[in-house]
């Protein structure tokens, strides 16, 4: 039975309710230096409903999540069991929703993001529409794009309706059962390149101060950051607890790329795990 500072709850490894998720070690070994640690079973949760942890608590305990995505449903049934347990999330379902979910967050940052079209779900997507709108466009779910596989980086506006119902099919089965939402169809943009690698850089910005800013695409150590009153602008989001990533354009500007909910941001890899764990601890 546990009760006092606050705490921060990581997915355990599989059949050890004890043990963390090794993908989370490093955050839980640095985290346990601030926080009261609990561990859950993730995949229990997910597929069948059933939340356990490792331990349990008499008063109630503010609580940060770090661990895999969930959708909006699942995270918001997350918050509501939780609770029950004395466990209040600082991150509101609303406010998962609206970071993880790229179509809810646009209206708030549509001056500094490329354009982007929003077909939910058994909604029928119009190739002519994005043609019109976009010489050059990408694909995504509400949540991500399709890395690392043959899935196209972009299309451009000569694509077959033939073809592009094949990647269309072929992206659903990529996604499987993390497809969230619908189709995100956004304007494709080139980005500068050092040295063959994109210049991108990722803030976490908590009780609404950016507490860091590092690059995230493995680009060299000389590459120029985004300008401060970028990141600045968007200290202010409705969240206590997100990510966005930025870009340097082709020719010289920043644009926002992405997202997220800062529950299930990756780090990166050259950020300080004690300093971002200390900042955290510092906002709350």
């Amino acid at each position: 039975m546990s009760s006092g500072k606050s705490a921060i709850i990581f997915p355990c490894e599989i059949n050890s309710l004890n043990t963390v998720d090794s993908f989370f070690h490093e955050e839980w070994n640095d985290a346990a230096n601030f926080f009261q640690i609990i561990f859950f079973d993730f995949d229990e949760f997910v597929e069948n409903n059933i939340l356990r942890l490792n331990k349990r608590f008499e008063e109630d305990t503010t609580c940060i999540y770090r661990g895999w995505m969930m959708k909006p449903g699942q995270y918001e049934n997350f918050y509501n069991r939780l609770k029950e347990r004395k466990l209040n999330l600082v991150t509101k379902p609303k406010s998962y929703s609206l970071m993880h979910l790229f179509p809810n967050v646009y209206p708030y940052i549509k001056d500094d993001t490329p354009g982007i079209l929003v077909y939910p779900d058994n909604t029928k997507i119009e190739l002519d529409e994005i043609k019109k709108r976009f010489q050059r466009f990408m694909v995504k779910d509400f949540v991500k794009s399709e890395k690392g596989t043959e899935f196209p980086p972009f299309f451009s506006a000569d694509i077959s309706e033939k073809d592009f119902n094949h990647w269309l099919e072929a992206f659903r089965e990529y996604r499987g059962k993390l497809f969230t939402g619908g189709i995100c169809i956004k304007e494709y943009i080139d980005l500068k390149k050092y040295n063959g690698s994109t210049n991108e850089w990722r803030a976490f910005y908590i009780g609404n101060t950016a507490v860091s800013l590092n690059p995230n695409s493995g680009q060299d150590s000389e590459c120029p950051p985004p300008p401060e009153s970028l990141v600045e602008k968007y200290k202010d989001l409705p969240s206590p607890f997100y990510t966005i990533d930025y870009g340097e354009t082709a020719g010289g500007s920043w644009s926002i790329l992405e997202t997220g909910d800062g529950s299930v941001s990756g780090l990166c890899k050259s950020q300080s795990v004690p300093d971002f764990f200390e900042s955290m601890k510092t906002a709350l």
